[in-house]
């Protein structure tokens, strides 16, 4: 028997095997990025925050996104639009909302379909832009807040959905994004599975920031720690090179992934968000 003989059948295996691979990351990739879960470990209550549950619904669909509505102490506040990573739900994300309720403005958060109390299926790119669209047409329309009063937030995948919304609404206030990434094509490259597979013809969860971010006309924020093992400082420093319009970087000295900030960085935030609604 032949060499070539012998080595066929293994070599139809691992063609087989190969080909479901691929088929498995095509068909299944947006469960790669996405990481809900039901429950929520924590509410407003743990810091005995005012707050408002609301239940919004997503036009054309039986879906409502379930948020908290925390207000600031004094009126006419600037009102931060936050848009949460990956994994968990709004419940991991209290204390963060915290620190921006204590820099005195208002938090609006919510959970994407499919995260926390939220209904509909299971988010996709596509989706997470339609919850924040409806998320925007909430402050705007029904709390009717001037888009000029509106800080859009996002942390880590929340960040690109924070783009994609500053890109489509202009009038708003200024774009924060912290630990996110420039494209999830990138991301793959970072992850070796750029040369395992042809992601280059299979990516549908694109996530293409770094080519929306020229399209951002506001003041741009870009955060990163120094530490973060997930997403590198030279992403972030991507970003802030493609803004086009006034724009300020972070460099948080031994942060990681989490968005949490000492003093010092929420200062420099304050004095940003101060500045840009000048």
């Amino acid at each position: 028997m032949s060499v070539w003989k012998r080595l066929l059948p293994r070599l139809k295996k691992l063609a087989i095997a190969y080909i479901l691979l691929c088929l498995g990351f095509y068909f299944f990739q947006q469960r790669l990025l996405f990481y809900p879960t039901k429950k929520l470990a924590n509410t407003p209550d743990l810091y005995q925050l005012n707050h408002q549950t609301l239940n919004i619904p997503i036009p054309e669909t039986s879906a409502t996104l379930n948020g908290w509505w925390i207000p600031a102490d004094q009126p006419d506040a600037p009102t931060l639009l936050y848009f949460h990573h990956n994994a968990i739900n709004i419940g991991a994300n209290v204390s963060q909302s915290l620190q921006f309720h204590e820099l005195g403005y208002n938090v609006f958060l919510f959970d994407y379909r499919g995260y926390g109390n939220s209904s509909g299926p299971f988010p996709t790119e596509s989706r997470v832009y339609e919850d924040a669209q409806a998320a925007w047409n909430y402050l705007t329309q029904t709390r009717n807040i001037p888009p000029q009063q509106i800080i859009i937030y996002g942390h880590s995948i929340g960040g690109a959905v924070a783009t994609d919304l500053a890109a489509k609404q202009p009038e708003a206030s200024a774009l924060i994004v912290q630990n996110s990434f420039t494209s999830i094509k990138d991301m793959t490259k970072r992850l070796g599975l750029y040369w395992v597979l042809p992601v280059e013809w299979m990516l549908k969860q694109k996530f293409e920031s770094l080519a929306k971010m020229p399209q951002v006309d506001m003041p741009v924020l870009i955060i990163n720690g120094t530490n973060d093992i997930q997403i590198p400082v030279s992403m972030g420093e991507r970003l802030f090179e493609a803004a086009a319009g006034p724009k300020e970087m972070i460099v948080i000295a031994g942060g990681s992934h989490d968005n949490h900030m000492d003093d010092q960085y929420l200062q420099q935030v304050q004095t940003f968000v101060t500045e840009a609604m000048q």
